[in-house]
């Protein structure tokens, strides 16, 4: 058992129930292997989950954390992939705030040597999802028109990124504060609040793409700036996290299913959702680390808070200029 240092949020709430607190870790069980955390990468998944309305989470308590790099410190039995000192990356979904845990060998991927750990660790979550999104189900193409809402984030930004790097129009939605930056990309950003972007789509002709983590009204309103063959893909429903309210998602998920089903036209709707449990999802992350070796894509670090400080990543979440994603330092241990 090794003495460490981890977050726990110990019952859903505000801010004040997230502490970091004194604990241990045992050895590695079989399959697994010990990883010392450099950095966990923070997301409104986190927020939503602190607040007990992440779609089929944990119970408290628990430990936050959706992807970390860290350092293996040990294998478990039957585990031969790394070696001590190997640096690893993984979609952990919870536990990665913390000095040390235990995680699946199977799940973890290797951190090249060059690449920059910071932008490691939010590969296997946010870009991940991005990457799937814009390859896999809108199957973005040159040409297409994208339109983003949440463009500023770490998905967001991703995602802009990536339809970027496929020849695609960039559209979205942001605040004010973070439109310079947008456009510095290349893009064009809207204001949510006054709706001029949909006016603007629809000028167009609509949009070939709508990527969508707002959920609720936000769906229909999305639908409705679509091309005629366009698709949308919802990814989460972060709006309760913005705007604290706690509704149920379910009926407007179903709704939103519902119109992508009708025979009349030729509009899509899916769900997407990330799981290392996917055929695509250590290819998909492979892809994406070796992206960053050569340069192709540079994950841009809008902030990083350390453990001790974690009250400050909710409290500050959603707010500040910049963009791109946000990390959590965790301290090494010694010895």
């Amino acid at each position: 058992m090794a003495a460490i240092r981890k977050v726990v949020i110990a019952e859903f709430g505000d801010v004040d129930v997230v502490k970091v607190v004194d604990d241990v870790c045992p050895p590695p069980p079989p399959g697994h292997v010990q990883i010392a955390v450099e950095y966990a990468a923070f997301t409104g998944g986190d927020v939503n989950m602190r607040k007990g309305i992440y779609p089929f989470q944990k119970s408290p308590p628990f430990t936050p954390g959706y992807s970390l790099v860290g350092t293996v410190r040990a294998n478990g039995e039957g585990c031969k992939a790394f070696q001590i000192g190997d640096v690893v990356t993984i979609l952990s979904k919870y536990d990665a705030e913390a000095q040390l845990v235990n995680q699946p060998e199977k799940y973890c991927v290797k951190v090249p040597d060059g690449v920059d750990h910071q932008q490691a660790t939010v590969l296997p979550c946010d870009w991940n999802t991005a990457y799937s999104m814009v390859m896999d189900t809108a199957k973005v193409s040159e040409g297409q028109r994208v339109f983003i809402h949440g463009i500023s984030g770490s998905v967001g930004t991703a995602i802009m990124t990536l339809c970027k790097l496929r020849g695609a129009e960039v559209y979205g939605t942001a605040s004010e504060r973070n439109h310079d930056d947008i456009r510095a990309y290349g893009s064009t950003p809207f204001v949510y609040t006054d709706k001029k972007w949909m006016d603007k789509m629809k000028e167009m002709g609509g949009a070939h793409a709508v990527f969508d983590p707002l959920g609720f009204d936000s769906f229909d309103e999305s639908f409705s700036i679509l091309a005629p063959d366009g698709i949308l893909v919802a990814y989460g429903n972060n709006g309760r996290a913005l705007d604290g309210h706690n509704k149920s998602p379910t009926c407007h998920i179903i709704k939103m299913f519902a119109r992508g089903l009708n025979p009349m036209n030729n509009k899509r709707t899916t769900f997407y959702g990330v799981f290392r449990q996917s055929s695509t999802y250590k290819p998909h992350v492979t892809t994406l680390l070796n992206m960053v070796k050569d340069g192709t894509i540079k994950v841009p670090i809008k902030k990083i808070w350390d453990l001790e400080d974690i009250q400050s990543a909710h409290r500050e979440w959603g707010t500040g200029s910049g963009i791109g994603s946000l990390l959590i330092r965790i301290p090494q241990k010694q010895g």
